[in-house]
């Protein structure tokens, strides 16, 4: 498939997407292969690697222009030094560079290859079947961008006053002040200048920046998207935002984008219960923190936020891990780790892997880092998230109906409240998760949705443990199932009918 026809439609159904540090990567295969690699030369074998193990979407995070600025003030920060100290002890000056999130402009680094290897990346992945996304971020950019001089209406300004008054807040640009973007409960970003989203200058050039970024890939991840959104905004910058305009942010440039380019996505990163106003202003896939939170804590939140949820079910994108959450390993015991990844990663919508989640790495890596620390892998997680990948591949998952489980218990044993269930159904086959969310032994009766045949015996098969069982259709359905898990244990039955 090529590039061309890949651009008119939208990502397939419960997408798989892998989120790939693109300055580390390319740093760790120039180590590998002995020679500069850019996204221009990526061996093949490393495409292929990628698609073989069943990931649908690469996310290439942080390709565009880095600031020269934003490296300064990185370099000056004492938190953030403090951290890069932490993730790699052997720190050296050249492995720090700006953020991604602080963006000069919306061009490919040369450093990685610039434009045209981007678009030879993009073929690469295109020509096995996988789509592309990148970053976006429309609340801020960099204190070099070329707007805070050709266009300083774009920005919330301030005052030599408040600059006198709060130094920590603002940033002197030339002859401009200008607010440093944060978001409502934290203080600000040092590195990024707030963008005033409601000037309907910038929102027009928002608009035709954001079809230059699309004609170069399937699909973007929008950086704290909720920010933009009018109420949000309006409260954040009450005293120095314009007039409210009648559309929000997204709901004015989603359609225009998607009239030229049907089949780009938009994929929110989205907190504080923000995630249904952003799918109805046009986002394809929002991210569902809140379940990740639940998963934490257990089985009872995460059931009733999964019924909650169900009208979006589909558009909701679900992790465990990415560039801004701890590490699963580093925060879970194996066990734990493996029962969270199979709640968190066989639910419907879309599903996000982090690079190095597959292998165990246990050190978060600052987005400052061009280079990060060896560690060993875990040869177990490894070898289960194979298997992972191996299940979400099953056609019952990739065109199968997706439906939550009730699991009964007993009134002596109120273990099964720990048992979170759901099936797949498809045409020829079923899957069955079961997942125990606790410390401590569970026992339950899980009543599937499907009717099995009276007197049939069905074959379960743990595609997991390897385990197979050997069940009577009519017990199936009533009482249903029963499961007895260890701590974090977890079946997935395959079963045919």
């Amino acid at each position: 498939m090529n590039v061309a026809s890949l651009n008119k439609i939208a990502l397939p159904g419960n997408p798989i997407i892998y989120e790939i540090n693109t300055w580390i990567w390319l740093h760790e295969l120039n180590l590998k292969y002995r020679k500069e690699i850019t996204l221009a030369n990526i061996p093949a074998r490393e495409w292929d690697e990628l698609a073989s193990l069943g990931f649908n979407v690469i996310w290439l995070m942080g390709v565009w222009e880095r600031s020269p600025a934003g490296l300064i003030i990185a370099k000056q920060h004492t938190g953030i030094m403090k951290d890069l100290r932490e993730a790699l002890p052997d720190l050296k000056e050249e492995d720090i560079v700006s953020s991604p999130y602080c963006i000069k402009g919306y061009h490919v680094d040369y450093h990685i290859g610039g434009s045209e290897g981007l678009a030879i990346a993009r073929q690469e992945l295109a020509s096995r079947g996988l789509r592309l996304i990148l970053d976006f971020v429309p609340n801020h950019v960099a204190p070099d961008h070329p707007w805070t001089i050709s266009n300083p209406g774009f920005f919330i300004s301030g005052t030599e006053e408040q600059m006198s008054n709060h130094p920590d807040d603002w940033y002197r640009a030339g002859k401009n002040i200008y607010a440093k973007a944060h978001d409502p409960f934290y203080p600000p970003w040092p590195d990024v200048l707030q963008l005033n989203i409601f000037d309907e200058g910038l929102r027009r050039t928002m608009v035709e920046t954001l079809k230059i970024i699309a004609a170069q890939c399937d699909g973007i991840r929008c950086d704290m998207a909720m920010l933009v959104m009018n109420d949000i905004f309006s409260k954040t910058w009450s005293e120095k935002a314009e007039q409210k305009p009648e559309l929000d942010f997204w709901a004015s440039v989603i359609p225009e984008v998607k009239l030229q380019y049907p089949g780009f996505t938009f994929i929110a990163e989205s907190y504080w219960d923000t995630e249904p106003a952003l799918l109805n202003q046009g986002f394809d896939f929002c991210y569902d923190k809140r379940y990740y939170d639940y998963l934490i804590e257990g089985a009872e939140k995460s059931r009733q936020h999964l019924i909650e949820m169900m009208p979006v079910q589909e558009k909701l994108l679900r992790f465990l891990e990415n560039h801004d959450e701890p590490r699963a390993s580093r925060l879970f015991s194996i066990g734990r780790h493996k029962a969270i990844a199979l709640a968190s990663l066989t639910q419907p919508g879309a599903r996000l892997l982090h690079d190095g989640q597959l292998e165990g790495r246990m050190v978060r890596v600052p987005v400052f880092l061009s280079r990060r620390q060896n560690e060993p892998e875990n040869p177990d997680l490894k070898m289960f998230y194979r298997q992972l990948m191996k299940i979400l591949k099953f056609d019952a998952i990739r065109i199968g109906r997706w439906a939550l489980v009730k699991v009964s218990g007993w009134p002596d044993n109120l273990s099964y409240l720990n048992l979170l269930a759901w099936e797949w159904l498809g045409n020829h086959e079923n899957l069955l998760f079961v997942i125990n969310l606790s410390d401590q032994p569970a026992q339950g009766l899980v009543e599937s949705s499907h009717s099995y045949l009276p007197g049939r015996t069905y074959q379960l098969f743990d595609v997991i443990s390897g385990q197979l069982f050997d069940r009577d259709g009519e017990n199936m359905n009533y009482p249903g199932l029963f499961a007895g898990l260890q701590p974090w244990g977890a079946h997935t039955f395959f079963i045919e009918h």
